[in-house]
């Protein structure tokens, strides 16, 4: 449920910095009148949303046997490269992401506000909503009320830090919390990643594709599955999810998890540390 927790956490509270600057910004500018606009395309992205994953799950439901197998594969690996992306553009777009926000304000404002504010409300929330449904649909096919449950949590915390922030007025230092939400982030990738590649070496195995040595165990761990520490135990369950851990791994899901943590986690402390240089000079 952490690592369910602060997926949602980390998804929507972007969404909602974006939206309080929009709304923000516009009551500065004497432009209170179109936040009704911003409201429009944020409730409607909520319900795409709500929509989205409605239909992930009725499809997820409708498979039987090595299907679902590959279908849990494709779509935690395809969670693993959005979530990738999402990483490095906040790497790189954070600091000067107020500032772009109102340019498009601005921009939109001069189109023609119904419209282009609706719209670009609507793009930032669904984006950050569909990768969170990307995201917690791995988590959602092996622990669904856990993963509700951490989901709910999530969002309502985030949605609390950006009232603390932008209403109450608190300062916090953003860039700071991404990067460390970004660091914890790529660890769960990482794991994601390995859980993939583990469950379409199952496939394989289901339908006799030979994978040789790569589908071969790596290790197995002598622990009981009624064992907190088993993967699907409580204490364990932490584990698989922040890390990828889990008592009995493939040698390709070992090396494509330990092959995404040696390029991804390098990778993104090098951003921020290219970033925060670039902004002191």
């Amino acid at each position: 449920m952490i690592g369910q927790f602060l997926l949602a956490f980390r998804e929507a509270l972007e969404a909602a910095l974006i939206t309080a600057i929009i709304l923000a910004y516009l009551r500065r500018t004497k432009r209170s009148l179109l936040t009704r606009y911003v409201w429009y395309g944020f409730w409607l992205a909520i319900a795409a949303n709500f929509a989205l994953g409605a239909s992930i799950w009725f499809v997820y439901g409708g498979l039987s046997g090595p299907t679902k197998a590959l279908f849990e594969g494709v779509a935690a690996l395809i969670a693993v490269f959005v979530l990738s992306s999402m990483i490095y553009w906040m790497a790189r777009k954070g600091k000067v992401l107020k500032m772009e926000v109102e340019k498009k304000i601005d921009a939109a404002a001069t189109r023609g506000a119904t419209l282009a504010l609706s719209s670009f409300s609507f793009i930032v929330v669904f984006r950050e909503g569909l990768e969170t449904v990307l995201f917690l649909t791995p988590f959602l096919f092996e622990d669904a009320i856990g993963t509700l449950v951490g989901a709910f949590l999530g969002i309502a915390a985030s949605l609390a830090l950006a009232y603390i922030v932008f209403i109450v007025g608190m300062k916090i230092n953003i860039r700071k919390f991404f990067y460390f939400t970004s660091i914890l982030l790529v660890l769960l990738a990482g794991g994601l990643a390995g859980y993939g590649v583990h469950e379409l070496a199952e496939y394989s195995e289901a339908v006799e594709i030979e994978l040789g040595w790569f589908g071969e165990s790596a290790y197995v761990l002598d622990i009981p599955e009624d064992s907190v520490f088993h993967h699907k135990g409580v204490v364990g369950s932490i584990f698989a999810v922040m890390f990828g851990y889990t008592t009995n791994a493939e040698w390709a899901r070992i090396i494509v998890h330990l092959a995404y943590l040696a390029i991804a986690l390098p990778l993104t402390i090098w951003i921020y540390r290219e970033n925060r240089i670039t902004s002191a000079v």
